[in-house]
């Protein structure tokens, strides 16, 4: 990955994207006779942001946190029960339409793009953006090959892998140029070449032309690998916001320890039962925050006892933001570690 410029340097600080106590419930539904309703859910609640220019800016949280919800009200495709959004001087929530004007948004979903070629869905987004024909196909051409989408430009949408689909639809989110792009986790199914490829056109956008980045992601990998900052959801909140270094000062003093055992734990052995009630069990892996001191102790135990031989694997971490959100009282079901 390219070394990104740094937003605070050459851009400045100035707000791209000013959020103030957006709200949006979801109203309870009836069920059909003898079947369960479903109740009411507050999406988001009394969300407040600031998203500078020439940043990328990550909304993290697990699935249901409220992350779409809040961009789809950031992209006018949603209007809110209550707050303002306001993106480069724009009242979004009084006036929708402008949003396709000044951002590009790359959703969840692609199946408008699905009947187009990889070249017609670059070249039909940048007429639609007010391109002429030459211009459009001039960066449509020049797209594709950044992204190393040349030899796919003749292929349709729908038949191509997942990863691919997911990469023509960046491409053509990145023609006729927008000041703001909001990204809904863009780089689902990819390999790891094309998520290279994804972040080096963001980062020369970024050095070029100061293009702000609004990324939704439950990947806590990317989101410290690419974030300048990190607003961190959890039922429709923002818990904490900061830069991801700042946020895993929170937990500094924790290192992280991650059990795998072969088959199941050897809760028979006492000292793996007492730890049971302070471990996050996903399959036969256990995962720790400890003290440094409680870390190096745990590791002598089952490296060194009975639990031992019941053991196929160990690390020790520094803190990652999956333990910060841990730490904040999130709840971690969805957030995704690769």
């Amino acid at each position: 990955m390219s070394t990104r410029t740094e937003p605070g340097s050459q851009h400045g600080g100035d707000v791209v994207c000013a959020v103030r106590g957006l709200t949006k419930t979801y109203p309870a539904v009836r069920g059909r006779r003898g079947t369960p309703g479903t109740p009411a859910v507050r999406a988001n609640d009394a969300v407040g942001l600031d998203v500078r220019r020439g940043e990328i800016f990550g909304l993290l949280g697990p699935n249901g946190a409220g992350k779409s919800t809040l961009v789809r009200q950031l992209t006018g495709l949603m209007r809110p029960d209550d707050g303002t959004v306001d993106i480069l001087g724009h009242d979004i929530v009084r006036h929708p339409e402008r949003a396709a004007r000044i951002l590009a948004y790359l959703g969840q979903e692609s199946t408008a793009l699905d009947d187009l070629t990889v070249s017609l869905a670059a070249e039909t987004t940048g007429r639609l953006r007010g391109l002429d024909v030459r211009r459009a196909r001039d960066e449509r051409d020049a797209v594709l090959e950044e992204l190393g989408l040349t030899e796919l430009a003749s292929r349709p949408i729908r038949k191509l892998s997942g990863g691919q689909r997911r990469l023509a639809c960046f491409a053509a989110v990145l023609v006729g140029e927008r000041p703001l792009l909001v990204l809904d986790e863009p780089t689902t199914g990819m390999d790891p070449v094309a998520r290279r490829a994804v972040w080096a056109a963001v980062d020369r956008r970024r050095a070029e032309h100061g293009t702000t980045v609004l990324l939704v992601t439950h990947n806590v990998i990317e989101a410290e690998t690419v974030l300048d900052r990190v607003a961190v959801l959890d039922q429709g909140r923002v818990i904490a916001c900061d830069t991801p270094a700042g946020l895993k000062e929170k937990v500094a003093g924790e290192v992280r320890v991650e059990l795998v055992w072969r088959e199941r734990a050897p809760l028979d052995v006492p000292e793996v039962a007492a730890l049971r009630s302070r471990a996050l069990e996903s399959g036969r892996r256990w995962t720790l925050r400890l003290a440094p001191e409680e870390a190096r102790a745990v590791v002598a135990t089952v490296t060194g006892g009975a639990a031992f031989v019941a053991l196929d694997d160990f690390t020790l971490a520094t803190p990652s933001l999956e333990d910060v959100y841990l730490a904040l009282g999130g709840n971690a079901r969805g957030l995704v570690k690769a």
